[in-house]
Formats: structure tokens, C-alpha cells, sequence
């Protein structure tokens, strides 16, 4: 099931970092007071009352004068009419309607996308309500006063993004069919890969400037969706906004994934950013598959492969249960093998271990190694049962939480993968102290 994703829209300086911060729980974007202060993070997961959504920071770098700001803005607002399900559009009461605002509402008007309009920084309902009744004048449904600075509002903006969510997105049509999204960075060959998969008869399901183009593969009578983030080259952008743009892509086309298949240039080698896109994967917890394109046009001798293997796995340490393919997408070199890889991951991203089994597995580990103790307190490990799949998940009950050090999870995780295996799929381990309710 996939979870939806909410795009924030609005002009430099309104608050939208500060409203992203307050939902998200943390200093994830940084915030000063001049606009256009460059933001490290991009998306987070936000849970609010029963429904889970990816929240979607589309501010970018904001320029000084007028009408580049109005073309900024134009270019967020259309990332987030392509990628979201719910758009946030946020105003400023102090600085009141601007023109800018009026034509950034006109565009998501007539996107038809559902649009919470909020105006924010009303940190006293009785001086500025009536402000805030000048921004019906957009056109684009009732205003939602919130302070994000001070957390006020906040839970009456929520309520209103998840009344807006698709019904449908829990039963989400075609659930047997694999999806598989394949994420790169520009130039790496993805398209092509889709491609060669593909043939001559190539199935576009949307093909609207700048959305994910969903793709049906059927291989050895079993069908497949390929989700294609290869987006749009404009020519004189930024850098760090292709990068941004690219992000967002990624987010949104990995949510709805199954497998994610991370290409990455043969002939370039692994880069930081290669590491980044395989991190939003990692931490949504996919099914992942690397594959090294353009393999073809590498010097190879005898050690080659083992350098490059060996250099992937220490750039992705994080991820050391990534499985590794070798392929090239212009000759169709080891696409098979591509095919024969998703469907193991897949197998191991649903897979159920018995209770019993894994408490043999689990009491073997703690013979082995003992548990951490500190200040004379030991750990001690009542059993281990498994709660979910896709990833599989894991919960183990303790004495005390506070004893279970990171590195001992670690331990018993990779105990569990040499039972088991699970290639290509991370797994979640839940600490709980007896008696704690889930």
C-alpha cells in the first residue's frame, strides 16, 4: 500500500520550512530569515490520528527579485501538481494577498488536485481573523489559519489534508502485479533500461511532462510495472534544484514501489549521490537492487569486477543486503538476471518465518554472544516473533529497552539473515519491554 504524498507550496518566507518543521517533528529544514536559505531535507513521514503520509518540501532556491520569484514559484507548484496527492498551499497573513499568490492559485485551480489553502503566521485569532477572510478572495476553498512558529492550528489543518486523501489508496488496483521503480541519478541510463525492457511497443500509462511514467513488463508470463523517474533536462537550471527536482521524483516513485532498482554508471562509479538515492530505498524499506549499467563499455580484466563490488558495498555500507547486478541497458547484457533478481526480492521482501524457528535461531545468538549488561544490569531476550512483511518485521521482547545497544540488534539481525537469507530486502527489528502494549 502506498502512502500519499502532500506537497507544500508557497512564496519565499511564508513559513513553509517552519510548518514542515512542525510536522515533521524536528529541525529537518534549516530556517532563517532570508528568503531562500537553501533546505537539507526534502521529505518526511508524517502520521496523524490513523493515516501516514510522505510530506514533500517543494521551496527551493529562492531568488531576490519579483518576477523570477513568480517563475520559482510556477515551477514548485507544477512539482507538486505532478507528484502529490494533496497540495498545501501557504500565504502569509502579515504580508497579506499578493499577486504572486493569486497566479500560483489560478494554477493549482485548474490542475483540478485537491488544495488546502493555509494562512500562516496568525499568532492571534482576534487581530488578524479578518485578514484572513481576504484570502477567500483566491478562489481555492476555505483558509486555514495555523500558526506554524507557535503550533497553533496545526491539528485543524491536518484534518483537513487527510479528508482530501484518495479513498482508493489502500486498495490499490493491480496488487498482485509487481511495481518496480528505478531511480538514478541523470544520465545514468534509466530510460534506456525501461527501454530495452520494453521493445519497440512501449505502454505509457501517464505521460504528462514530469510525472513518473508507469511502464507493464511481462517477462516469462509474469507481469510487471516499471515506475520511470527519468524527468524532465531543462537546460540552464541549477544544479542543486536538479538534484532537488530528482529527489522529490524519487520519493514519490519509491513510495509506490516494491522493488526499487538503483542504476548507477559503470563507466563513472559509484558517487555520494548514487548513495543518497539508495538511501530513500533503504530507509522505506524496499526491496533494493543495484545495478552497474553501461558494463559494457568498462576495461575489463580479471579483478575488475571484484574492485567495483567492493567499492559499491563501501560506498553503501548502510545497505550491505543490496543485491548486486552487472548489466548493460543498450546491449540488454544480463537482463534476465535482472528479471531473476526481482522476483527474489520480492519473494524475500514477503517472507514468513515461523515463531518457533526464529526463538531456535534467536537462543542460538544469545549462546553465542551474550547479551550486553550495564551497570550490573543484564539484558536478557524473552523471544522473538515477526509482525509484518514487506519489509519483514520484526519484534523482540526485553527486560529493558535501554540495554538492547544498536550493535546487538545488528547481531541478531545478520543471525537471522544467515538462516534465512532475505537478500535484497532490510528488515525491521521493534524493541518492546514485556507488558508494553503495541
Amino acid at each position: 500500500m502506498s502512502k500519499p504524498v502532500v506537497a507544500i507550496v508557497g512564496r519565499p518566507n511564508v513559513g513553509k520550512s517552519t510548518l514542515f518543521n512542525a510536522l515533521a517533528g524536528e529541525m529537518i529544514s534549516i530556517v532563517k530569515d532570508t528568503p531562500g536559505v537553501t533546505r537539507d531535507r526534502i521529505y518526511a513521514d508524517v502520521t496523524w490520528l490513523d493515516k501516514s503520509f510522505t510530506l514533500i518540501d517543494t521551496g527551493g532556491i529562492e531568488p531576490d527579485s519579483g518576477d523570477i520569484i513568480l517563475s520559482q514559484m510556477r515551477e514548485q507548484a507544477q512539482i507538486a501538481i505532478d507528484t502529490a496527492d494533496v497540495i498545501v498551499f501557504i500565504t502569509d497573513v502579515q504580508q497579506g494577498l499578493v499577486d504572486s499568490d493569486a497566479k500560483v492559485a489560478d494554477m493549482l485551480r485548474r490542475s483540478q488536485k485537491p488544495v488546502v489553502l493555509v494562512v500562516n503566521k496568525v499568532d492571534s485569532v482576534q487581530k488578524y481573523m479578518m485578514d484572513v477572510y481576504e484570502f477567500y478572495n483566491l478562489g481555492i476553498g476555505e483558509p486555514v489559519a495555523i500558526s506554524a512558529a507557535n503550533r497553533t492550528g496545526i491539528g485543524d489543518m491536518l484534518d483537513e489534508i487527510i479528508k482530501e486523501f484518495p479513498e482508493d489508496l489502500d486498495a490499490e488496483e493491480d496488487d498482485d502485479i509487481p511495481k518496480v521503480a528505478v531511480v538514478g541519478k541523470p544520465n545514468v541510463g534509466k530510460s534506456s533500461l525501461i527501454n530495452k525492457l520494453l521493445g519497440e511497443d512501449r505502454v505509457i500509462v501517464s505521460d504528462i511532462a514530469g510525472t513518473t511514467r508507469d511502464a507493464k513488463v511481462k517477462w516469462k508470463d509474469r507481469e510487471y510495472i516499471f515506475i520511470d523517474t527519468a524527468g524532465l533536462r531543462r537546460k540552464g537550471k541549477i544544479k542543486e534544484e536538479i538534484e532537488r527536482y530528482s529527489v522529490i521524483r524519487t520519493v514519490t516513485a519509491v513510495e509506490r514501489a516494491d522493488v526499487v532498482v538503483v542504476v548507477i554508471d559503470a563507466t563513472e562509479g559509484v558517487t555520494e549521490q548514487d548513495a543518497k538515492i539508495a538511501g530513500i530505498a533503504h530507509e522505506r524499506g524496499k526491496g533494493v537492487i543495484i545495478a552497474v549499467n553501461k558494463w559494457d563499455a568498462v576495461e575489463k580484466d580479471d579483478k575488475t569486477i571484484y574492485k567495483h563490488t567492493n567499492r559499491i558495498r563501501e560506498v553503501l555500507a548502510y545497505m550491505p543486503y543490496a543485491e548486486l547486478v552487472f548489466i548493460s541497458a543498450k546491449s540488454g547484457q544480463r537482463l534476465p538476471k535482472l528479471f531473476e533478481t526481482i522476483d527474489a526480492v520480492i519473494e524475500n521482501q514477503t517472507l514468513r518465518i515461523q515463531t518457533g524457528v526464529l526463538n531456535e535461531i534467536l537462543s542460538e545468538a544469545v549462546a553465542m554472544q551474550q547479551p550486553p549488561s550495564d551497570r550490573g544490569k543484564r539484558l536478557k531476550i524473552f523471544y522473538m516473533t515477526q509482525v509484518g512483511v514487506k519489509p519483514p518485521t520484526f519484534v523482540i521482547f526485553v527486560n529493558d529497552k535501554e540495554l538492547m545497544h544498536f550493535s546487538y540488534t545488528r547481531y541478531i539481525e545478520n543471525k537471522v539473515r544467515d538462516a534465512f537469507g532475505f537478500r535484497g530486502t532490510s528488515l525491521k527489528f521493534i524493541i518492546r519491554e514485556r507488558g508494553e502494549k503495541s
